[in-house]
């Protein structure tokens, strides 16, 4: 998966306390200084685990990352998760395209305005080309097919000897000149020949190469290795050290391929290394003996430009609710979604469409594919970005889907205490399987029967505050309306129309799904109204560990009222997916219901005493934050206003 993060976001996980590290139960604990370089390579948005490669077959244990929240996402093949998405994807579009009627309007042509072979003229966010009769009012057209072309400026790379070792580290790195004097290079390397290979003492070999950019160039490099086993993986640092930008099976296979936009003109260093388990970086890169390991090695081919790059911006106006989807084929790699006031909202570089509903009608099938959900009524704006050439991009915007329901339909939550025959298959689980009910796990908390009773009121209380209550008071959504309604005081409703579930209770080893939670769908517009999600206690209830929640209960906990509103979180970030909530960054500043796992225990809102159920517990809600970087997306998600405008109440009058 492609990466490319800001510097800041990158030096704060690295400092995060509460990384999970991967590590099998018979496994020694790593060393301090390996469990740094973990951090290191997880922050930046690499895996650690070992990637699948050839026949696409789920590794054991495997749990959609997307739609799950797990106890441990170091543990993720991110590699073979982009290898099912881009299939999925593609079957997914496959079949929209086959089931559009001959009735359906057909979508309206944008031309780029643009001469071609030229670039500077909608290249910004106030410049955009508006797509004119494109939005969801009468008389407007839902779809549209934007045909462009990008015409970068034209860079021939030049041949150059492959650098002499050691280059390991920014004060000894190649000066190939690229940049200065030279726009693009042609050389060759080999990861494992300097002195700190598997050859010499075996730290680590890291070949770095010196950058001169300007601001606003785009510095395109890529790795080729067609004769060996190397696997590799690309970092950019600034003069600092900072790392700014990295990329790890961005090109064809397992090869790299970065993509990177300079804000500020300076000097960088290119870094190519061996994709391995908490060696990807140095753990300092002014000293080329400071890895931490061999990773894989070998011969590699590396084309690195230096360009002004083409970005075409088009603009949409939509109404507040109006849920806008994307994708782009062609040369097009990379589809931005901005606001009115510019702020980037939904960047994506893949096409996960394949954790859409089935009956969501949002494009997908792309190189990019994204989706936003308007707050509020104004103009936005679609960027494309990539290589030259020509590209195609399909927008199309719907209501929210509750409004093709009755004035006045409410969606009703369903909370399941009482344990569930649930045929887990939809989660990617080995089918029907029975859970068993919170009941069963009151006493691991050490409670007993008499409190069931309480532990549910408080957790209906959280489930209640965190999206009637925050929707209702900060949402834009005028028209918002959710019943949420329980096994204890109300009879199994799942089934009938407009109906989720979330079953609580059950294991991993009931459910065959090694996760916390998990739910069905990541739903933007609420278009799947009867489906379901579940809450496994198992890992909430062990004597200990970062995800228990009995690590954080000591004799000054309020104990009922701290399980009953982790849970009641747990439960949220479940329906915030149903409600079309992608994961957002746990390991940043800003707390967020949809923060991913793995970085306990800020999501059962725990405060700075580290202990639950006191005074300065903190209250999670919905709100702004960044997209888990891990994910493959950029930008600021309004994760409160998406799943609001998911739940608007029927047709407006």
């Amino acid at each position: 998966m492609r990466k490319r993060l800001a510097s800041l976001a990158v030096a704060g996980l690295v400092g995060a306390a509460l990384v999970a590290l991967p590590q099998s139960p018979a496994a020694a604990a790593p060393s301090k200084e390996l469990s740094d370089g973990i951090k290191r390579q997880l922050a930046a948005g690499i895996q650690v685990v070992p990637k699948q490669q050839g026949t696409l077959k789920a590794p054991a244990n495997a749990v959609n990352p997307y739609t799950a929240l797990l106890k441990d996402p170091s543990k993720v093949d991110k590699y073979y998760w982009s290898e099912v998405a881009k299939q999925q994807a593609a079957a997914r579009a496959n079949l929209k395209k086959n089931s559009l009627t001959a009735a359906a309007t057909s979508p309206l042509l944008h031309d780029e305005a643009e001469p071609r072979g030229t670039f500077g003229s909608n290249d910004s966010h106030a410049t955009a080309e508006l797509v004119k009769g494109f939005g969801t009012a009468k008389k407007l057209n839902n779809r549209a097919r934007v045909l462009g072309q990008l015409s970068p400026e034209t860079v021939s790379p030049t041949t150059v000897s492959a650098p002499a070792e050691d280059n390991g580290a920014i004060p000894i790195a190649s000066d190939l000149l690229l940049g200065a004097g030279r726009r693009g290079i042609s050389t060759s390397g080999d990861i494992g020949d300097g002195p700190h290979g598997s050859a010499g003492d075996d730290t680590g070999d890291f070949d770095f190469i010196k950058v001169t950019a300007l601001a606003g160039q785009q510095l395109l490099a890529g790795t080729d290795t067609p004769s060996g086993p190397l696997d590799t993986v690309i970092g950019l640092y600034d003069a600092t050290g900072e790392l700014v930008g990295t990329d790890d099976d961005g090109g064809p296979g397992l090869d790299s391929l970065l993509d990177f936009t300079f804000t500020t003109s300076g000097t960088y260093y290119l870094l190519i290394s061996g994709f391995g388990t908490g060696t990807v970086f140095p753990a300092d890169p002014f000293d080329s003996g400071s890895g931490l390991g061999s990773g894989s090695e070998g011969p590699y081919l590396l084309t690195a430009t230096l360009a002004f790059p083409d970005r075409d911006f088009y603009a949409v106006d939509l109404l507040a609710g109006d849920v806008l989807g994307g994708s782009v084929t062609g040369v097009g790699t990379r589809l931005t979604v901005r606001d009115p006031s510019g702020r980037i909202v939904f960047g994506s570089e893949q096409d996960a469409s394949f954790i859409y509903a089935p009956s969501s009608p949002l494009p997908g099938g792309g190189n990019a594919v994204v989706s936003q959900v308007a707050a509020t009524t104004g103009r936005f704006t679609v960027e494309v970005g990539g290589n030259a050439g020509l590209y195609d991009i399909t927008l199309e915007a719907y209501r929210p889907g509750p409004e093709a329901q009755d004035n006045g339909t409410v969606q009703t939550l369903f909370l399941d205490f009482d344990g569930a025959r649930i045929n887990t298959a939809i989660f990617g689980g080995p089918g029907v399987r029975t859970l068993s009910p919170l009941a069963g796990f009151l006493g691991k908390w050490g409670l007993s029967a008499a409190d069931e009773n309480k532990v549910i009121n408080e957790v209906i209380a959280a489930v209640k505050e965190n999206i009637i209550t925050d929707m209702k008071e900060r949402g834009t959504d005028p028209r918002f309306g959710l019943k949420i309604l329980n096994s204890r005081d109300n009879p199994d409703p799942f089934g009938q129309p407009n109906v989720h579930r979330i079953v609580v209770g059950g294991t991993i080893a009931e459910s065959g799904i090694d996760t916390i939670g998990i739910a069905q769908f990541i739903d933007p517009g609420n278009y799947a109204t009867e489906d379901s999600a579940i809450v496994l206690l198992d890992v909430l209830s062990d004597p200990s560990g970062a995800a228990s929640l009995n690590t954080y209960i000591t004799p000054a906990s309020n104990k009922i009222k701290f399980i009953g509103r982790a849970l009641g979180n747990v439960i949220t970030h479940e329906a915030g997916h149903l409600y079309g909530n992608f994961h957002t960054d746990p390991l940043n500043s800003t707390p967020n219901l949809m923060d991913a796992g793995g970085a306990f225990p800020g999501l059962f809102g725990v405060g700075p005493d580290n202990i639950g159920g006191t005074a300065d517990d903190f209250d999670y809600d919905f709100g702004d934050d960044e997209f888990f970087p891990n994910e493959g997306l950029v930008g600021v998600e309004d994760t409160l206003n998406t799943a609001a405008w998911g739940l608007t109440k029927g047709k407006a009058k």
